[in-house]
């Protein structure tokens, strides 16, 4: 009898990496289609007439739009689940994309923006996804390998999207492409075997004894020699899968509750993590986000200023940059596994990216730049996976997609600090914008020594009553 239960909970486990490796494909999927159409959408604006300043304008409200988006629909796919919600986005997405195939002036621009400002975050509830069906042990490997995939995406859209432009009405082909990218991608998620792995609240509630022997088996997790006696590790772990079996709960709120009840959980989570004693996270998340994006904010300009280096070298020294960055993702999980203690890897990648943003801006070749620019790459991919992780074991995998929605809020507002800051800076000196971000990254730093401490307390107690 236990046997057939361990092989039926061996399918679903297999079930669930099946999802993990089409979740991969709809992440490069997304990125590849919106990268077609992120180099074209400044050029499109001018042909339709607009000015510098109505350009402007149009092209920062999909930024203030995610910003406002981002936590609310994160929240709202805890509550009625990763599908549906994953669904909406990608659907709404799809129509935004065509919308924006067919705008012929500037107010069918800004219409077809509106969806894709409020709904394209199928990335962030693909990440929360992926939190739901991996234990935590094993969930930087996955995000990094995700990530990886995206960044890949990343990479070659725009390559497909320029040779579309040098046709006849490439923008509106690039915008049709994308647009179906997105069914496709809605398709996939729909025939994904949810029913086969997402099992029922019921069917977690086995015996104890019957639950250990399976994940003991097929999750490598085993007692060795026959010993039941349980040390601190194993307690963790058991820890680790009672709170596996928590994340199903999400599952079972039904899609076609009132709306009045949605908004209603959706704002209670919302003001969970807004309560939360978890600012020294955001403010780490959104100190760093501007520190890396006044790296980059400047960096053709700042080439040619200090080394008299052609756009097109530049452009080949940002590829790259962007195709190790892609590489990293895959470094994440045996670092991960070397460091064990996610906050002492944050820690050391913070004091990395910030030693390499020093050299950078004092860098006098650009051999210097080269070197910089390639553990740069590295350090803020493994970075971002850590903050991430970290917000998830300290707010609960319940709420994840809240909480990765409030993280994509952050960066959000770093988006809207960075030019601002990167503007003024560069009134002073080519080297300002990295300068400044030195400054925000040590503070980054000294925040991170501050409050680690105190994290690893939290962390005792909490072993401790295990």
């Amino acid at each position: 009898m236990n046997n057939q239960k361990c092989s039926t909970l061996f399918l679903k486990l297999k079930g669930r990496r099946r999802i993990i490796r089409c979740i991969y494909v709809v992440g490069f999927m997304d990125l590849f289609g919106v990268s077609m159409i992120i180099p074209l959408l400044s050029h499109h604006v001018k042909a339709l007439g607009a000015s510098p300043t109505v350009a402007g304008i149009v092209g920062s409200t999909y930024g203030i739009l995610q910003l406002f988006s981002s936590t609310v629909v994160g929240s709202w796919s805890d509550v009625v689940g990763r599908r549906y919600s994953l669904l909406t986005c990608l659907l709404l997405s799809a129509l935004g994309y065509g919308l924006l195939g067919m705008s012929t002036s500037i107010t069918l621009f800004i219409l077809a923006r509106i969806p894709v400002g409020l709904f394209k975050h199928s990335l962030s509830i693909c990440r929360a996804l992926l939190s739901d069906l991996v234990l935590e042990s094993e969930r930087p490997l996955v995000m990094g390998h995700f990530n990886a995939a995206s960044s890949v995406g990343f990479i070659l859209g725009p390559v497909v999207g320029g040779y579309f432009t040098e046709q006849e009405g490439g923008f509106y082909v690039s915008s049709f492409t994308c647009a179906a990218i997105f069914l496709i991608n809605a398709g996939l998620v729909w025939m994904l075997p949810w029913t086969e792995t997402l099992a029922d609240r019921n069917a977690t509630n086995h015996s104890n004894n019957t639950s250990k022997g399976c994940h003991d088996e097929y999750c490598s997790k085993s007692v060795q020699n026959g010993s039941h006696a349980k040390s601190q590790k194993e307690k963790t772990e058991a820890a680790s899968r009672s709170s596996w079996k928590h994340r199903l709960r999400w599952r079972v709120v039904p899609l076609l509750q009132p709306a009045w009840g949605q908004l209603s959980s959706v704002s209670s989570r919302i003001h969970m993590v807004a309560s939360s004693d978890m600012w020294d996270l955001f403010l780490v998340r959104l100190l760093m986000a501007v520190a890396i994006m006044l790296y980059y904010s400047n960096f053709a300009l700042a080439m040619e200023e200090r080394f008299s280096l052609k756009p097109k070298v530049t452009g080949y020294l940002i590829s790259y940059s962007s195709t190790l960055g892609a590489l990293a993702g895959f470094l994440v999980g045996p670092v991960t596994q070397l460091y064990k203690n996610m906050a002492a890897l944050l820690l050391h990648s913070t004091v990395l990216t910030c030693s390499l943003i020093f050299l950078y801006a004092a860098a006098p070749s650009v051999w210097q730049v080269l070197l910089t620019s390639t553990f740069f790459a590295i350090s803020t991919t493994i970075g971002r996976t850590c903050i991430t992780d970290l917000e998830l074991q300290r707010g609960g995998v319940h709420a994840s997609g809240t909480l990765i929605g409030a993280g994509q809020s952050v960066t959000a507002v770093g988006r809207v600090l960075a030019p601002l800051l990167s503007g003024l800076s560069q009134e002073f000196s080519p080297c300002g914008p990295p300068s400044l971000g030195v400054v925000l990254a040590l503070a980054a730093v000294a925040l991170l020594l501050v409050r680690i401490p105190k994290w690893d307390k939290r962390g005792a107690t909490k072993a401790d009553k295990l």
